[in-house]
Order: structure tokens, then sequence, then C-alpha cells
């Protein structure tokens, strides 16, 4: 069985910081795991400007961020397993990896865990309806729209005023779509207030605050939503043909769930970092964190 120093889950903005930090800190046999065909996580799906202006001091798109990470790693001695998956960790420290070689246990000192974050997707939500086609969460509409250019709907509502929703807002207005409202529970739009004047102000994207999305209607193909005010308990009905939700993210960290004692805390060994550990606003703080973290890790 061949062992590590440190083995890093996930190769995103989080994994590889993480990796580069870890390496400058003195650790020399390093695996990084990732599940994708290449570096960078979501990065490459997110063609919008907005990073790298704190870790690179310039306007950068998604893939060119990704992009200067990956040629950072070119020189780093981190092992680098691609369209590799971590299936599980177990508390004496070894790991199933399932990769284009097959299935292989792994043994590490330390872990760190830069799987990212899932989507609440609409199931998770108190909406009633037939499930037609054209429901999407706003990550899923990013990929589709921006690495596959699939053509995914014409009139589309957004529920949820996360950044990814607002900036999917301007994206669908640059494609010719009519985003036919942004519906938000609460009394004022989420995200940075970047996203709200570049993307719903902008482009003059129709919000509806203090409301949400009660019922999909139309099959197989939706064809309309209910919209219920909290306020009054008003509704009424939005033809549409595409819903897409922006409602939130939760830190994905099954691999750590079994390794967790009664109270939550994980073993010393083992940390999160990133949207893993927690949502954050930009890239480049996530990319901070991990370093940060990485090296503590491999000093302790």
């Amino acid at each position: 069985m061949r062992t590590y120093e440190l083995l890093i889950v996930g190769g995103g903005a989080a994994g590889m910081a993480a990796a580069l930090a870890a390496e400058e800190a003195g650790a020399r046999r390093i695996l990084l795991a990732e599940r994708g065909e290449m570096l960078g996580g979501i990065l490459p799906q997110c063609i919008h400007h907005g990073f790298g202006l704190g870790c690179f001091h310039a306007d950068l798109t998604g893939p060119e961020f990704a992009a200067r990470f990956a040629a950072r790693m070119q020189t780093c001695r981190a092992e680098v397993r691609l369209e590799t998956a971590v299936l599980s960790l177990r508390a004496d420290r070894t790991a199933l990896l399932s990769g284009p070689a097959g299935v292989e246990r792994v043994g590490f000192g330390r872990c760190i865990l830069a799987c990212g974050a899932r989507e609440k997707p609409l199931g998770a939500l108190p909406v009633s309806g037939t499930r037609p086609a054209g429901v999407f969460t706003a990550g899923q509409a990013q990929k589709l729209v921006n690495l596959g250019h699939y053509d995914i709907g014409s009139r589309i509502v957004i529920l949820g005023s996360g950044d990814i929703g607002q900036i999917m807002a301007r994206r669908f207005t640059l494609c010719g779509k009519t985003v036919v409202a942004m519906v938000e529970l609460s009394d004022r739009l989420g995200g940075l207030a970047r996203n709200r004047r570049e993307c719903i102000e902008a482009y003059r994207i129709p919000v509806i605050l203090g409301a949400t999305v009660t019922a999909v209607h139309g099959f197989p193909r939706v064809d309309g939503v209910t919209v219920r005010r909290s306020a009054d308990g008003a509704e009424e009905r939005l033809a549409c043909d595409t819903l897409v939700t922006a409602v939130g993210l939760i830190p994905e960290r099954e691999l750590a769930r079994p390794l967790a004692a009664a109270d939550g805390s994980l073993p010393d060994w083992l940390a999160p970092v990133g949207n893993c550990d927690f949502i954050h606003e930009i890239v480049d703080a996530v990319t901070a964190e991990a370093a940060r973290t990485a090296e503590a890790l491999v000093r302790a």
C-alpha cells in the first residue's frame, strides 16, 4: 500500500492552494485526488469576471484564475490523480480510491478535504408539482450553458438570489432569453453588492421580494410556477418554461461524517478547507484560507 504525508481530496481552488502551501511548508509526499478530468473544480464554468482581485491583483474569469493555479501546480511535486474519486476515509488513516487504474487503498498521515459544496435542490424545498423537465439548480444551468452551450429554456424564473443565480440572470439575458422574475423569500436580495449592481440592476431583471415558489406546473415540461407572497399569502402564476433554483450551498463533508465525534469534532489529522469548511463569498478567500490551514496542518 502506498502511503503519503498528506492526502488532499479535491482539485479546485482550495485543493490546489492547499497542495502548494503544504509543499512550501515542508510536505514532500502529497497526493491530490480530483474526480474530474481537469483541475479547477467549478471554476472552468464560471466565465464571468471577478476572480483573482485579492490573489493575483487582476480581474480574471474563472477559467483564467484556474489556469494560473494549474500552471503553478506544474512545478509542485504533489502527485495529482485526475478522474479519481475518494470513496471513503477510515480512522486508521487509509482511503479507498477509485480511478482509471481501478480501486486502490492508500495510507496517509494527514488529510485535507477540499470537496467544495453542493447546491440545495428543488426537492429540499416545500414545492409541489409533477417534477417536469426544465428545472435546474443555478450551478447546473451554468455548466450546461457555459460549457455545454445548451439551450435550456427561453422564459426563465429564478428562485433565490444567491450570487450564481444573479450571475446566471445576466447570462440568460445576454443569451437572448427572458428572465421572467427573480423570486426571493427575504425582503432584500442576497449575494454580493457587486453582483446586484452588475447583474440585476444593470440588466433590469424583475425582482419579487418577500415571496417564494410553492408549485411547479406543466408536464412533461414546465409551463409555469405559482409564486406566493409571504406577507399576505397572495398568489400569482408566472408563465415560464424553465425554473432555476439558487437557494444556497451545503458544504460537501460526507467523507468526514463517519469520522466525526458525537459533538461533531473531527480528528486532528483531518481538516476541511474552502467551501467544504464553510461557504465563502469569493474564491480569493477560499485559496487564502486553504493555504493557511494546509500550512498549519503540515507543521503541527
